[in-house]
């Protein structure tokens, strides 16, 4: 692994968890962020919108309070979408909150928040702008007048496009203090590379702010990690591959079989942006599970929320990150700087490690005796890490033939595992001897 890359995201990887945040103009019809593409809208139509934005119930703090409240470490806001309204106070655009009966730099506020909470801070920014007179309309594949002949290409002028997106990103990187992490989006058919001038913007951005982290989308996708994966990923590639709505089934390694730093964004519910029929909510325990996954396979997960058109994060998402947050309050060890445990997964859950200690995430009840499988022999003492209780390896009669593998009971009164103590995860810290340091 690139080792520059590998200094600059060491945050990143020991703190796992972030909060995904999208909203813009578009919760206001309340359909997802795409409306504007997937309704065919033209600009004059959306902009009722704009003239209709009045986030009065925004209170970024409460955001960041549910967040830390979650065990999430850093934030992601969008400070422009595919649409091109800006949350932020751009000096090259009159699409902007701060022109808006809000009349707030709104991204200003979230980044004050969230410092204020300890929490990192970074931005989304779309490399599209399907309200810029420039960017390709007529046969680009998302543009909502994609189809409209009458929107020729002919006389717009993409380097000027270009020097508007430029000139936002250097907005954001110098006007808004410290940013921890830019999360650029996205590539797709011949969008991609040298079509951004992704070497020059870079270079910008290294200039300015050189240890911020930067996500792969100049030159992938969802759709293609690009060359962050090869034995010589390009000056672009980015310091994180970024796979949506998935997890990868095995984490993410380079050709060479190095370990990659990704994170699996995925959405509460079904939209990124707020959807008001949308009720298809990931329970507490589910988003529990994907942390668990993520981490077991040495990635991080930007968990996203939408906010309404008053600026609040739904109840429901608000009830489930504050479950998350009651078993992060107690098992948070087991996730916060660890990773691969280089263990195969086992039947009952997976594993988490860092250092000598193993992190069994026993997410299934099971009919007697848990066996910890691959570290035979190397286990120094375990214990449930929610209440530090002991938990005592066993030699139970019934397991003689299978000396193979050490087991333990998680009730040793009644000699089994049943009911759960926790039936979302129950982690017990598993330490390992001296010599595994």
């Amino acid at each position: 692994m690139n080792q520059e890359i590998w200094n600059r995201t060491e945050w990143f990887r020991k703190e796992r968890f972030g909060m995904f945040i999208h909203w813009g103009l578009y919760a206001i019809p309340a359909l997802g962020e795409w409306v504007m593409s997937e309704k065919r809208m033209t600009v004059e139509e959306y902009e009722k919108y704009f003239e209709q934005f009045d986030p009065t119930d925004y209170n970024p703090r409460e955001w960041a309070r549910l967040a830390k409240k979650a065990g999430m470490k850093y934030a992601v806001l969008t400070a422009k979408h595919h649409d091109g309204f800006c949350l932020f106070d751009s000096a090259l655009t009159d699409y902007k909150a701060t022109n808006t009966k809000a009349g707030r730099d709104l991204v200003r506020e979230f980044l004050d928040a969230f410092r204020a909470e300890g929490l990192k801070v970074g931005l989304y920014f779309t490399l599209i702008d399907w309200h810029h007179p420039d960017y390709p309309k007529y046969n680009d594949m998302h543009h909502p007048m994609r189809n409209h002949p009458e929107c020729s290409n002919e006389n717009r002028d993409f380097d000027r496009y270009l020097e508007f997106m430029f000139g936002q990103i250097k907005e954001l990187l110098t006007n808004y203090g410290k940013l921890d992490l830019m999360w650029f989006d996205f590539s797709y058919g011949n969008m991609k590379c040298d079509k951004w001038k992704a070497q020059e913007l870079i270079s910008m951005v290294r200039s300015i702010q050189p240890w911020l982290i930067i996500d792969n989308r100049l030159e992938g996708s969802a759709e293609d990690s690009g060359s962050i994966i090869t034995a010589n990923p390009t000056e672009y590639s980015g310091d994180f591959a970024s796979p949506e709505q998935m997890i990868p089934p095995a984490g993410i390694r380079n050709e060479l079989g190095d370990p990659v730093p990704w994170e699996a964004c995925l959405t509460l519910n079904n939209n990124w942006g707020y959807s008001s029929s949308d009720r298809h909510y990931k329970s507490a325990e589910m988003v529990i599970h994907m942390l668990v996954e993520c981490v077991s396979k040495g990635g991080n997960l930007l968990l996203n929320v939408g906010p309404d058109a008053k600026g609040r994060i739904p109840k429901e998402s608000v009830k489930i990150l504050e479950e998350v947050g009651e078993w992060m309050d107690e098992n948070s060890k087991s996730i916060y700087g660890c990773g691969y445990a280089e263990i195969d997964k086992p039947e009952w859950g997976r594993y988490t490690r860092s250092g000598n200690k193993i992190y069994a995430h026993v997410m299934e009840p099971q009919a007697g005796a848990i066996p910890l499988t691959g570290i035979h022999g190397k286990i120094k003492k375990l214990r449930r890490l929610s209440d530090n209780s002991e938990v005592k390896l066993t030699d139970y009669w019934n397991l003689k033939e299978y000396s193979q593998n050490q087991f333990f009971f998680l009730n040793a009164d009644t000699c089994d595992s049943y009911p759960l103590p926790d039936a979302r995860d129950t982690v017990v810290e598993v330490t390992l001897e001296e010599t595994e340091e």
